[in-house]
């Protein structure tokens, strides 16, 4: 994305430069290719995705000489991928919180969400709940608007889950959406979370990668499960010539300490 220049000499170009080391022809197709392109770990700040996707995709996908290019997939060294935090809970911890094994675990999202009420949202959270769902969830845009602020959510949702518990004799659960526009009222709504006695907030990808990684680090220190909706990612992972495969976007996440992500739905 540069001409040539002196600075060149001053760098191990051979070293740093990314490798393009297999090209295969997409099948099926005339004027496609798979490219396996390698880089140096040098090139990438220990545990942080900010700085490994500003590499990976901040500039190449706007070159002229292409003119389209998909992520399909990244296959990450585990000495790099150990300076990451990971997961701190996932799967299993929410089995064992929700006391659920040997079975799916049945959820929903409460709809429609938007114009309801704290109490008329609590309300459906219990129904939901005493119905048969192992847990209910804050969508991606429910965050606190004028028609319900997000401690009225809060506290009528865990209102409805104590409600549904004692109703069914079962462990029941809500996803909490903490996020916000900045990280310290991010943070402040997890807290808050927290104290009201929820196990698991959420948050939106629309976030930033950055932002996530700071809200994993919060929850393995208050030993919260943390769930990440998907919210944005058809932006880029919707083309099948342009953009970036969900399962890269997974495996993101996946470093940055989300326990579980929202991948979709069976109906819709």
């Amino acid at each position: 994305s540069w001409t040539v220049v002196w600075t060149d000499l001053l760098t191990a170009c051979d070293r740093y430069r990314a490798k393009a080391y297999r090209v295969d022809p997409v099948p099926n197709s005339t004027d496609q290719y798979f490219a396996f392109i390698a880089y140096e770990c040098d090139l990438f700040e220990e545990g942080s995705l900010a700085n490994l996707t500003a590499s990976i995709i901040g500039n190449v996908f706007g070159f002229k000489a292409v003119s389209a290019l998909r992520l399909e997939d990244m296959r990450i060294p585990i000495a790099y991928l150990k300076t990451f935090q990971g997961p701190a809970t996932g799967i299993i911890v929410e089995r064992e919180r929700l006391d659920k094994y040997g079975s799916p675990l049945l959820g929903a999202t409460v709809k429609p969400k938007l114009g309801l009420s704290g109490k008329n949202y609590g309300r459906v959270v219990y129904e939901g709940l005493k119905g048969g769902l192992d847990f209910l969830k804050d969508d991606e845009n429910i965050n606190s608007q004028p028609f319900m602020r997000w401690r009225e959510r809060f506290l009528y949702c865990m209102e409805g889950i104590n409600r549904a518990a004692a109703a069914t004799g079962e462990v029941k659960g809500s996803y909490l959406n903490m996020t916000a526009g900045t990280m310290d009222e991010c943070i402040k709504r997890g807290d808050y979370a927290k104290q009201v006695g929820s196990v698991i907030v959420m948050i939106d990808l629309v976030l930033g990668y950055t932002a996530i990684q700071t809200a994993a680090l919060w929850a393995r220190e208050n030993d919260m499960i943390l769930h990440l909706h998907r919210a944005g990612n058809s932006t880029y992972a919707r083309q099948k010539n342009h953009g970036i495969n969900f399962r890269v976007i997974c495996k993101w996440m996946r470093m940055s300490g989300v326990d579980h992500i929202h991948a979709g739905t069976v109906v819709g």
